[in-house]
């Protein structure tokens, strides 16, 4: 944690006014500054910023604050975020309370990326290849597009400025191995990663010289992670936040050039698929996600697996696939500017690509296989939210050309209606709250496994399966896991709470077989021996 006293003095060398110029234009006006409110659109300014009290109000939409919420605001950044930004911009050292809390010294990817951009003007094998492709010189400078020559030469800059070569290796940029040093990007067209507040992360390299890997990204490092970055985030979240929409593709290029076009909300995952950890990136400014990606097979099944788990977490978006080859930084570079804004408009909505790729990929004149494809998609659209269920369950006829009436969305589980409501509705959120604990910590599934089997759950048996089976990206798995609303037990009330769980099950089981007149007495007596025998071995500490 930032240390309070750290805090205190950063904020008392802090001037408001020079903080919101960094963003727009202030106008004096007698004792304060004014003009038009960043956070909504008007023509006469009532956004006030105030020297003498520190703050800043805008009497239109109601804002206001210190220096450390204007930039929480307008950068969209937590508390210590915004006061990280403000120390590095106004060079102030913060102090922390915890060595593991202080931000990673960064000097030495800082200074390599100084040096790469350099390098990039004196290649002329990297320009005629950025030339090629048709990024223009703004979009190199925006985006801070370099170049890495050969690991010997990288080497020797970094022995020249005596940058710490631990710092190095943790950063990505250096490896270590067979007692050598060696360097990570070799001959490559580099394109600096960020992180959402600015700060410089990783790279990720496109060889020009023939390389295997065609692309390479930094390793996950203390201030990596590729599974919760996008790329070119950090400029395109002004656009997000206004236009209610973020385009997502593949490549680095087909961000730059998108961005050269005017689509300067569009962003690119770090070659890996979209994850479940985007997606709180992704809520930021509740937008609408646009998924481009190429029509090859690779392309269509991340599109399929992220429309999944964007769908599962009740978020809105669209897909667009691009096929004959096309990709939107070729179709930037040959004008079609136009086209790809009206395919962005109208992208297939994710249930309906959704459903339409499960569909296609069974053959439908086979009854067995359009069973299958029936209960493949029954299953995703029982993700959805009951209207949403209804609406789609008519396009799935269509699709599969069977009567809507065959299509059973709903349970008929005759003993669920013998229970409450607010009983149900209780049982039925500690069985998702366990089920979420067994998918976020997979190696206590085992241990689960050996108290409970599908036939104790009476809302979630088929979850329960799936999670034994480590079917994790399935539908059902991918929405309790986004579902905020269900909170995992932790691992010290998590043996608690099976305790619990098993005891009013075989309390309940205990009843049920000394009136089951069907059994005999010995086999009744056998099974209530084994109820005891489970709660006895829970209570020894068995379980966890």
């Amino acid at each position: 944690m930032i240390a309070q006293t750290s805090i205190e003095q950063l904020k008392s060398q802090l001037d408001v006014v020079d903080v919101i110029s960094n963003y727009v234009e202030l106008r004096k006006n007698g004792a304060n500054y004014k003009c038009p409110c960043p956070f909504h659109s008007e023509d006469t300014p009532s956004f006030v910023v105030s020297p003498a009290k520190q703050i800043y109000h805008c009497f239109g939409c109601g804002v206001g604050g210190d220096s450390v919420k204007f930039v929480m605001e307008y950068e969209k950044l937590n508390y210590p975020e915004a006061l990280e930004k403000l120390a590095s911009d106004f060079n102030f050292t913060l102090e922390y309370t915890n060595d593991h809390a202080k931000p990673f010294d960064t000097k030495v990817m800082d200074d390599l990326h100084q040096w790469y951009k350099k390098l990039l003007d004196n290649n002329p094998t990297a320009k005629s290849y950025l030339t090629d492709r048709g990024v223009f010189e703004s979009s190199i400078e925006k985006f801070g597009i370099a170049y890495a020559p050969s690991s010997a030469e990288t080497l020797q800059f970094l022995s020249a400025t005596h940058a710490n070569m631990n710092q190095a290796v943790e950063l990505g940029v250096a490896g270590f191995d067979s007692g050598r040093y060696f360097a990570r990007f070799i001959e490559r067209v580099m394109f600096p990663i960020h992180s959402q507040s600015g700060k410089l992360v990783g790279f990720g390299g496109r060889t020009i010289t023939g390389h295997q890997a065609k692309y390479v990204n930094s390793p996950q490092t203390k201030i990596f992670n590729k599974s919760k970055i996008l790329y070119a985030y950090n400029h395109a979240r002004d656009a997000i936040y206004k236009q209610k929409q973020i385009i997502i593709t593949e490549g680095y290029l087909d961000v730059v050039m998108l961005h050269q076009a005017g689509f300067t909300n569009a962003v690119a995952t770090l070659g890996t698929a979209l994850t479940a950890e985007h997606v709180p990136l992704l809520r930021k400014g509740d937008a609408k996600v646009i998924m481009a990606y190429d029509g090859d097979n690779a392309g269509l099944n991340a599109a399929m697996k992220a429309a999944k788990m964007l769908s599962a977490a009740g978020m809105d978006g669209g897909v667009v696939i691009f096929g004959q080859g096309m990709d939107p930084a070729d179709m930037v570079k040959n004008d079609k500017t136009a086209e790809l804004k009206d395919m962005f408009a109208h992208a297939k909505p994710l249930p309906n690509f959704i459903l339409e790729v499960i569909a296609n990929s069974f053959d439908l004149q086979d009854p067995k296989e359009k069973e299958r494809a029936m209960h493949e998609a029954v299953a995703y659209l029982k993700t959805l939210s009951p209207l949403l269920q209804e609406e789609y369950k008519g396009l799935l006829a269509v699709l599969l050309n069977v009567s809507a009436g065959v299509i059973r969305l709903k349970p008929s589980d005759p003993q669920a209606s013998k229970v409450s409501a607010p009983t149900q509705r209780a049982h039925d959120m500690w069985e998702l709250s366990l089920l979420k604990a067994m998918i976020e910590n997979p190696h206590i599934i085992d241990n689960v496994a050996d108290y409970l089997d599908a036939s104790m759950f009476s809302l979630h048996k088929e979850e329960f399966s799936l999670v034994l089976a480590s079917e994790f990206e399935h539908p059902r798995l991918l929405a309790i896991n986004l579902d905020n609303n269900i909170k995992t037990f932790e691992s010290e009330n998590l043996r608690q709470e099976m305790l619990l769980f098993l005891e009013n099950y075989y309390t309940k089981k205990f009843k049920f077989l000394s009136k089951d007149t069907k059994m005999s007495f010995d086999e009744r007596a056998i099974q209530i021996r084994v109820c005891k025998d489970k709660i006895k071995e829970l209570k020894e500490g068995k379980l966890v």
